[in-house]
Parts: structure tokens; C-alpha cells; sequence
């Protein structure tokens, strides 16, 4: 493998594993971070560049993307969007409306930013492969979290109208739905939970990665469901 692919969120529990993931495969991996001390799950690598970045900033975001095209010989065509967050709350008609405005950002404006300053560089490659992470709980909601449904829902409505608007371009968009994903963080904030049925970084990773590939060149427009299997 000789391309690049822009992975946000690369310095969390999952985007470490995804990183990782595609450097043994031969990727070059542009991460954007923003806080320093995230940058310790990530170790240096010959094909790995960090650019600091804030993603929520147009300009800052183009500094990103610029980044991920400036090499010639690995040109971009992958983009996996792993930014984003989930918080409980009451019922909708109890939660403020800046806690709904919060998830909504979070979960959407780094993803549609960076694939829109993205795509330019797809279509010159010819073609690549956009992943956004949306959520099983989108399309199976549980009480307390409907501004964190609602914003997933959005990530997947924006990955299904991509493959609509590029698919003669050669650019495939597809979303991952996982369920608990087993992160520090996640067992931190559920220390009884049972994790039986949560699913681990290095699974999504592969699947991500599969995304990427020449093997799902036909693949667009698909929520690729990642429940994780209990044992």
C-alpha cells in the first residue's frame, strides 16, 4: 500500500488502534491532535505525521488536508472520520438545548469539514474511501440519549447522501455502527458494566481498514453493523 488516509480522532482509544492498523499495512497516516499529552498512545513511525489541528476550524482542517496531499507519491484516498462523543441525559423534554447543540457538533461538524476539504484530493486520486462512525443506537435508541441518537443518525444521513452525490467519482462513503466500544475511557465510565458484548478497537480496525481496501470497491452507502460477539 502507497496511499494516505487521514484518520480523525487518531490519538483516542479507537483512532490509536485504526493508526496502528493501517501503518502495518503500509499506510501513510496523517492524525490531527490538539492536546498534547493524547499523543502518548501513538509512537513515532517513518509514515506516521501529526499535525496539530482544531477540527472544528475550517482553516485549521485545510491545513490538515493539505498535509495528507502534499505527497506526491502517496497520494490521499482514504478518510476515517472517529471524532466524536456521547453523553447521557434526561429525557429530551428535561435537556437544555445547548447539551443537544453540543452532541450535534461534536459528532458532525469534523466529519463533514474534513471530508468536504477531503474530497478535492479523492477525485484527483481517481477515487478512494470515506468511513464515518455513526452508531448501533441510531437505528435502536434507549431513553437519555437523544441528542447523542439524533447527532449519529445525522453522521449517517451525511455518509448516504456522499455515496449518492460520488459514486461516479469512485468514492465509496460507508458508516460503521458499533455498539460499547472497549476503550479505557468507556471502562472507566462503566466500571460494572459486562463487557461480554462490547467490541474492541483492533475489530473496528480491521473492518475500517477492509473499507479502505481494494477488496470493497463495491461497497457504498452501507451501515456496517460491529455489535461484537460475547463469549
Amino acid at each position: 500500500m502507497n496511499n494516505t488516509a487521514i484518520v480523525t480522532g487518531g490519538t483516542g482509544g479507537l483512532g490509536s488502534a485504526v493508526t496502528r492498523s493501517l501503518l502495518a499495512d503500509g499506510w501513510r497516516v496523517v492524525v490531527p491532535w490538539i492536546v498534547e499529552a493524547e499523543l502518548d498512545p501513538l509512537e513515532p513511525h517513518p509514515r506516521l505525521e501529526l499535525v496539530k489541528a482544531d477540527l472544528f476550524d475550517e482553516q485549521s482542517v485545510a491545513r490538515v488536508v493539505d498535509a495528507a496531499g502534499s505527497d506526491t507519491t502517496a497520494p490521499l484516498t482514504a478518510v476515517a472520520n472517529l471524532v466524536g462523543g456521547f453523553s447521557m441525559g434526561p429525557r429530551l423534554h428535561e435537556s437544555p438545548i445547548d447539551d443537544f447543540d453540543k452532541l450535534m457538533t461534536l459528532n458532525l461538524r469534523p466529519t463533514y469539514l474534513v471530508t468536504q476539504a477531503a474530497i478535492p484530493h479523492l477525485l484527483r486520486s481517481g477515487g478512494g474511501s470515506v468511513v464515518a462512525m455513526s452508531t448501533r443506537a441510531a437505528f435502536a435508541p434507549f431513553s437519555g440519549a437523544s441528542a447523542y441518537v439524533t447527532a449519529k443518525a445525522a453522521v449517517w444521513a451525511l455518509v448516504s447522501s456522499l455515496a449518492v452525490e460520488y459514486k461516479n467519482d469512485g468514492i465509496r462513503a460507508n458508516a460503521v455502527l458499533p455498539s460499547v466500544i472497549d476503550t479505557p475511557a468507556n471502562r472507566s465510565a462503566q466500571p460494572d458494566a459486562s463487557r461480554t458484548s462490547w467490541v474492541s478497537p483492533e475489530a473496528i480496525a480491521d473492518v475500517i481498514k477492509f473499507l479502505f481496501s481494494d477488496s470493497a470497491k463495491t461497497i457504498t452507502g452501507a451501515q456496517i453493523p460491529v455489535p461484537g460477539v460475547g463469549s
